[in-house]
């Protein structure tokens, strides 16, 4: 039986919404700090989270040494209640019939985990960059999926950075990119149509 084919997936502005600006707005509101020196003091130490060379909980201590107030339950909490399903998240058991899925994600996989149970049953492959210590757009975290890819059949990959989707590219995926509006959506639904 030939294989089906593989339809990549990145996670946030993908399926969930991104770490939204309201919720480090709210963050740094709570924390007693104004909301650009939060994210200045936030991209120095990005690279670190997302490849898991600061650990999750290191972030938090981090966190508290720079801002005494922060908590990490109210944190927790805030995360929780400003994250929401996007509309593909509902087409992931049909996709998953026509279609092998892999998720692939810069994220902390603690940050995610309530969502996860919603996606396992339909992806061959999960992998959160602080899990495996590599972050888009290095590529090699790509070629970690590529290792759990069906072989000579076609892979699509869809992010929401135009910038994420070049090492793909250059592995010989097709991309598309993930809009706002969710137009991406029919276009998916359309290739994989073409597939049969």
């Amino acid at each position: 039986m030939d294989s089906k084919p593989q339809l990549v997936l990145d996670l946030a502005g993908v399926l969930i919404t991104n770490l939204s600006s309201s919720f480090w707005q709210e963050l740094a509101s709570y924390a007693g700090t104004p909301f650009p020196v939060l994210i200045e003091q936030l991209s120095g130490i990005r690279k670190d989270l997302w490849t898991g060379s600061m650990t999750e909980e290191q972030f938090w201590i981090w966190m508290q040494t720079q801002y005494p107030n922060m908590d990490k339950m109210y944190a927790y909490e805030l995360l929780e209640k400003t994250t929401e399903l996007l509309p593909a998240m509902h087409r992931l058991e049909r996709w998953s019939k026509q279609a092998e899925l892999h998720l692939l994600s810069n994220h902390c996989q603690e940050w995610i985990q309530p969502i996860l149970p919603l996606i396992q049953p339909y992806c061959k492959s999960i992998t959160i960059s602080n899990q495996v210590g590599y972050c888009k757009p290095n590529i090699e975290i790509y070629e970690l999926v590529q290792s759990h890819l069906a072989r000579d059949v076609r892979i699509i990959y869809v992010d929401d950075q135009a910038k994420n989707l070049k090492p793909a590219a250059e592995l010989g995926w097709e991309t598309l990119l993930a809009d706002e509006q969710h137009q991406w959506i029919a276009e998916i639904d359309e290739w994989l149509a073409d597939q049969r």
